[in-house]
């Protein structure tokens, strides 16, 4: 709650995506008929992480002199719920430009079999939160926010949240951004027609919304990232040798 308070007060640009996922789909249906199941969270993790590292002000921090301060690891953070109707675990996934599809599948699995594994459910500010006043957590994220090294330990550089998980179907959410400069909100899938090389067949389109913080990325760069990520979905490009 304290971090919404001070998300609510950024400037955030919205840009709601359909991307078509079919062929994704299909190569993990085939990875888990054949044995090995990968997770689709994991996927758009993976996609994202490289995309971002092609332009790697999607997911830079300003520091308390208005720097601009750049990385060179993708460090995702994304909500992983361990047991059904409880708090979602927000885990960081470290150097995500730099390892595998099923590196990253793993990583996911074992949190959600071992919650307490997860820095960000078992580290020190997780246990003091609950014994801090609030006015000092509020000011803890407001100091959090000018230092983009910390930051970057503390919550990751980029936000993948998934609300498709919970039956969506068709559609997009708009949250609130607390923290960092780029976030995905990871929708419904929905089966519906498409036109393919001059024919119409069944297709299957993912609903996401991309959240990019305006005062760090203009609207340019933040266009071209999201051409990118779309051709890196669709075309699965991470699921290659998987």
């Amino acid at each position: 709650m304290d971090a919404l308070e001070i998300g609510v007060r950024r400037h955030m640009v919205h840009a709601l995506l359909e991307l078509d996922v079919s062929r994704a789909r299909e190569l993990l249906r085939e990875l888990e008929r054949s044995g090995e199941k990968l997770s689709f969270t994991a996927f758009v993790v993976a996609s994202l992480a490289r995309a971002i590292d092609a332009d790697r002000r999607l997911h830079a921090y300003r520091d308390w002199r208005n720097r601009l301060v750049l990385f060179d690891e993708v460090d995702v953070v994304t909500l992983v719920e361990s047991e059904v109707d409880a708090v979602a675990i927000p885990h960081v996934v470290r150097a995500a430009n730099r390892r595998t599809l099923r590196e990253i599948h793993d990583e996911i699995r074992r949190i959600q079999a071992e919650p307490g594994a997860s820095a960000q459910r078992s580290g020190a500010l997780m246990r003091l939160s609950a014994l801090t006043p609030g006015l000092l957590r509020r000011l803890f994220f407001r100091v959090l926010r000018r230092n983009p090294h910390w930051l970057k330990r503390t919550a990751g550089t980029a936000l993948v949240t998934s609300v498709g998980m919970f039956g969506l179907g068709a559609g997009w959410v708009v949250g609130i951004v607390p923290l960092h400069t780029l976030c995905l909100t990871v929708g419904g899938i929905t089966r519906k027609p498409g036109l393919v090389d001059g024919r119409v067949e069944p297709r299957e389109y993912l609903s996401l919304t991309a959240s990019v913080d305006h005062d760090i990325v203009d609207g340019a760069p933040a266009a071209r990232f999201a051409r990118h990520l779309r051709e890196l979905i669709e075309g699965a490009e991470v699921l290659r040798g998987a």
